[in-house]
């Protein structure tokens, strides 16, 4: 089995939690033990899943080890309900292994995550707003299809109804892992409304998804953090400006800086800032292990560089080419409503391939 080397790190890492989980000094620090308890959860599938493995692989041993003996006096009625149950151990042991290896690519991935989705304008002016805007609508309507969870944590808007920048969180099963996809930059060409002489302008807007991390695997301590309230800036309807609710967070190790004024409450403002801080910080950690670990990093299908110039989405020829691995679609309408399962999926696909040969070395 090419995981074999994998799963065994995973089971003696199996072996260690129950330990530490049985420790008194763990169980008595509340944040520590959960963090144990839920990597031992994550964990639990692929080892369920390995010993499924395991079983049905020494019931094949014990079949074709029958079927060996076939001249010692078993008679044709045996054999062939024999071959049958071999045929039907080998069907269930491939269910198992193909199982085995989505549990460990999801693992190691960490796909099953939510994310917080940054969308800035680029380059094109008022054009690449519009196309920012267009972006976040092909996005939600994406998740609403997988029936998850949308919510604006930040935005500034134009005259026109573009994004200079939008912040969303998407939460639900799996989101990550669809969604990593987007990081880099969009290339927009098409005709602008603005354009009389209708010329076909190029504009962009970046993408940066970062997964969501929880407050015991990022730890911000009150004194690293500088927080200024003020009052809220733009259109946001009677008494969201009367108040100072806005909230600018400072992360002073880094000189990171983050705002939200979406809420009318300054609580809720700065909840929001916060996840959408310590999803940062666990993103700038995340890049820094990638670099150090070199063979993680030729297991991704593109950088997750905002610079990357990963999708042209060209609306004459009603094409979308993802630059990455060179897959054109030409339903652009079906696209933008959200249709991107088939983009994905290719793209899901040249991933797994590279972590299969990146995992099993």
């Amino acid at each position: 089995m090419v995981f074999a080397k994998v799963i065994e790190e995973k089971r003696k890492r199996c072996d260690k939690l129950h330990e530490l989980l049985a420790d008194p000094k763990v169980i008595g620090n509340a944040s520590e033990y959960q963090a144990y308890a839920k990597e031992l959860a994550g964990l639990t599938p692929i080892i369920n899943a390995h010993n499924d493995y395991l079983r049905i692989s020494k019931d094949l041993a014990d079949m074709n080890k029958v079927l060996g003996e076939k001249a010692h006096g078993h008679d044709k009625d045996f054999l062939i309900l024999a071959e049958e149950e071999k045929h039907k151990l080998e069907g269930d042991l491939k269910a198992v292994e193909a199982s085995i290896e989505e549990l460990l690519l999801e693992k190691e991935s960490g796909s099953d995550r939510d994310i917080i989705m940054e969308i800035r304008a680029g380059t094109g002016g008022l054009e690449a707003s519009l196309f920012a805007g267009d972006l976040l609508r092909m996005y939600s309507k994406y998740a609403a299809k997988k029936g998850w969870k949308v919510e604006l944590i930040d935005s500034s808007t134009t005259e026109k109804g573009g994004y200079k920048e939008v912040i969303v969180s998407i939460s639900g099963k799996g989101a990550y892992g669809v969604f990593k996809f987007e990081s880099g930059t969009h290339r927009v060409q098409r005709v602008p409304e603005t354009e009389a002489s209708g010329r076909v302008h190029t504009s962009a807007a970046t993408v940066a998804v970062l997964p969501e991390a929880e407050e015991v695997e990022i730890e911000i301590r009150p004194e690293d953090l500088k927080i200024d309230v003020f009052r809220s800036g733009g259109a946001g309807g009677q008494g969201v400006n009367r108040t100072d609710s806005a909230v600018r967070l400072t992360y002073l190790p880094t000189g990171l800086v983050v705002t939200c004024q979406d809420e009318r409450s300054q609580l809720k403002n700065k909840a929001k800032a916060m996840r959408v801080l310590r999803a940062r910080l666990y993103d700038q950690r995340r890049s820094e292990l990638d670099k150090k670990m070199s063979q993680d990093r030729k297991s991704q299908v593109g950088s997750g560089d905002r610079s990357e110039k990963i999708r042209t989405y060209n609306f004459p020829d009603r094409r979308i080419t993802d630059h990455r691995i060179g897959f054109t679609v030409h339903n652009m309408e079906d696209v933008l409503e959200g249709e991107l399962d088939e983009m994905i999926n290719a793209l899901k696909a040249e991933e797994k391939k590279l972590r299969i040969k990146a995992v099993a070395k």
